[in-house]
C-alpha cells in the first residue's frame, strides 16, 4: 500500500505570518522571497520542520499559492527535497458560493482517491463536508494556527492519523 499524501500549505503552517510582526518566533529564520518582482515577502521558516515532516510516513506535496516556487524558496530553507505541488491554475483564489475553500476541490482531485492529510490555516466545516462527499478514502483536514505555525502536537496528530491508516 502506498503512503498517504500530506498536503502542505506554506503561509500559516510553515510561515507563521500572523505572529507579532516585530517578533520572529524562536527557532525560525527570516528570508526575503521575491516571488513577484518588486514585492519581496518576509517569510519566517523553521529549519527543524523539514526533517520532522520527512520523518512522518507520508508522501509530501505542496498545497500552497507558492506552487512550484515553494521548491525554490521554502524547501531549501526547511530541509525538504523538491516536492510535487497541486497546480491550482485558474482556480487560484476563486470564490465559491458554497463556502468551500478554493484549494479543496483541486486537492481532492490531486489525491485521486488516496488517503491524505492537509495542513492549512484556512479550512472550514464546508471543506470537511466537501471532502466527505467527494473523496472515498480517509482524509484529515488539520488546522494550524497562523500565529504559531506547526508545533509538536500537530506532528503528533499527523503521526496518529497515519498510524490509524496502517492499523
Amino acid at each position: 500500500m502506498s503512503r498517504p499524501l500530506l498536503f502542505l500549505d506554506v503561509d500559516g503552517p510553515l510561515n507563521p505570518y500572523a505572529a507579532q510582526p516585530e517578533r520572529r518566533p524562536a527557532g525560525y529564520t527570516t528570508i526575503r522571497a521575491t516571488v513577484r518582482p518588486g514585492h519581496p515577502l518576509r517569510v519566517w521558516l523553521n529549519p527543524d520542520h523539514g526533517p520532522a515532516l520527512l520523518a512522518l510516513p507520508y508522501e509530501l506535496c505542496w498545497a500552497t499559492t507558492w506552487m512550484a516556487e515553494a521548491n525554490r524558496w521554502i524547501a531549501p530553507v526547511v530541509g525538504l527535497p523538491e516536492l510535487p505541488f497541486v497546480d491550482f491554475g485558474e482556480g487560484l483564489f476563486a470564490t465559491r458560493p458554497d463556502g468551500v475553500h478554493w484549494k479543496t476541490e483541486a486537492i481532492v482531485a490531486h489525491a485521486a482517491g488516496r488517503p491524505f492529510a492537509w495542513v492549512d490555516d484556512e479550512q472550514s466545516p464546508a471543506d470537511a463536508a466537501y471532502v466527505t462527499r467527494h473523496h472515498p478514502a480517509p482524509a484529515l483536514l488539520h488546522y494550524v494556527n497562523p500565529r504559531v505555525g506547526l508545533r509538536e502536537p500537530d506532528f503528533e496528530t499527523l503521526a496518529r492519523f497515519a498510524a490509524r491508516l496502517r492499523g
